[in-house]
């Protein structure tokens, strides 16, 4: 701790340890400390024994689960878009090396009372209880627009200006009911709630691109889950940050973010020891999440909250063909909330539980007073539940860049059950800390990776 860093990363969450990793790969000193004993932070993936002391630390383990060390659940349910951003920063980092990825079986969208699966082919989309028969040919027709658009050649646009008109235009276009748009915008474009609507089409585009070439990858689902859980994403970085000359210590205490008389991060306390560094960035627990502090400073305040309940299953869920995985997407409009609620489900053909057990969280953003109430809807489609732990977990947002100060707090975890906002997130912080330069991802020679 007697050493000068460039960067002290707190806290071993999957943000954190993608940016450590991508830091020490560019050449900087890096000291990452956690005050657990193991990695993930609030992304770690917790065998039986942690499961229940973390939710009920007054109740014996039950025997009837197998095996403790069978068990890797994960505390925030993610997959990985097979062709998206944080596969990308796998492959260039070299990060594959140390991971293996199952695919996820299937993803289901919930609509009028029942579950039917996103169409991952132009036969499924035919057999699909998802749309009528004209409807179908409404929705081929707006999904042939969407492949055959190029920027370059105004033919393929068919009058429409991605970045002008919004996608309630572009959906008015092609006649899309209200139903198809629900099951086009959540469980294909993924966003949160129907804010997107209005908003100028190109974003949304893209995700819908994102989303069927992903699902052209695989076949069955567009995305993939590593096997152990989600906990070994953050171990992995860890890893590259090592191979580069990262430091890291767990299991350390951090009393204090020591600042200088103008506000700037000079350095962190753990008990009488303080190391120095030039910039500090960590997760919102460490800066007071919520709290005043530094005289009164608020660095990061409240955002909202999620829900989540890790539910312990004996089968898979009713509806999905015995599927051994899936993602199912419970679009807001077809329950009367705000807010889409979102269920991800793995089992031990992901070395996450034991045989015949299924794992299956349902979350969503809390919208009343009574959060494990706003789960019903997706709970009720998981048939008898063997068990269930339910968190309510703030969610933070720093209130300054950091850039004139160099701490950086990155944001809490949403409740989609993709990893495309963290990217965005680390995309975002990378940009703060290195002074304005965009992420760049490039192959480096000899297979180790480099941004």
């Amino acid at each position: 701790m007697d050493e000068e860093y460039d960067v002290i990363v707190l806290g071993t969450g999957l943000t954190e340890c993608i940016l450590s990793g991508l830091l020490s790969v560019d050449g900087k000193k890096v000291l990452h400390m956690d005050r657990n004993d193991y990695y993930g932070g609030d992304s770690a993936s917790l065998n039986l024994t942690q499961l229940y002391r973390k939710f009920r630390s007054d109740q014996p383990v039950p025997t009837d689960l197998g095996r403790d060390r069978d068990y890797a659940i994960d505390l925030i349910p993610k997959f990985i878009i097979a062709s998206g951003e944080l596969t990308k920063i796998l492959v260039h980092t070299d990060v594959t090396r140390y991971l293996e990825f199952k695919q996820i079986a299937g993803s289901f969208v919930f609509r009028e009372g029942k579950i039917s699966k996103v169409p991952s082919t132009e036969m499924e989309a035919v057999r699909s209880p998802l749309m009528g028969l004209f409807e179908k040919r409404r929705a081929k027709n707006f999904f042939q627009f969407l492949q055959n658009w190029k920027d370059s050649d105004p033919a393929t646009h068919q009058g429409i200006d991605l970045d002008k008109d919004s996608m309630k235009t572009v959906y008015e276009k092609f006649g899309l009911e209200p139903g198809t748009q629900d099951f086009i915008g959540h469980a294909m474009a993924l966003y949160l709630d129907d804010d997107y609507i209005t908003k100028p089409a190109r974003a949304t585009y893209d995700r819908i691109i994102l989303y069927t070439s992903s699902m052209a990858r695989y076949g069955k689902s567009p995305y993939i889950y590593p096997l152990y859980g989600l906990g070994e994403l953050p171990q992995s970085f860890a890893r590259l940050s090592a191979i580069y000359g990262g430091t890291y210590m767990l299991d350390k205490q951090v009393d204090e973010i020591v600042t200088d008389a103008d506000g700037k991060f000079v350095g962190v306390r753990s008990g009488n020891e303080t190391v120095k560094a030039k910039q500090v960035i960590g997760d919102p627990s460490y800066f007071g999440a919520g709290k005043r502090v530094d005289g009164g400073k608020m660095r990061v305040v409240e955002d909202g909250k999620v829900v989540r309940a890790i539910c312990v299953l004996k089968h898979p869920i009713p509806g999905t063909d015995d599927a051994d995985s899936a993602q199912i997407i419970i679009p807001q409009n077809q329950v009367g909330r705000r807010n889409d609620i979102y269920i991800a489900m793995v089992s031990s053909t992901h070395n996450v539980c034991a045989k015949d057990v299924y794992i299956a969280i349902v979350s969503t953003i809390v919208e009343t007073d009574r959060p494990e109430m706003e789960l019903a809807p997706g709970l009720a489609l998981l048939g008898q539940i063997h068990d269930k732990f339910v968190s309510v977990t703030p969610l933070y947002t720093p209130t300054a860049s950091g850039e004139s100060d160099n701490i950086f707090i990155t944001r809490s975890y949403d409740a989609t059950s993709h990893f495309e906002t963290v990217v965005e997130e680390v995309q975002d912080v990378w940009r703060r800390v290195t002074g304005g330069k965009p992420l760049v991802l490039k192959k480096r020679e000899g297979g180790e990776g480099e941004q």
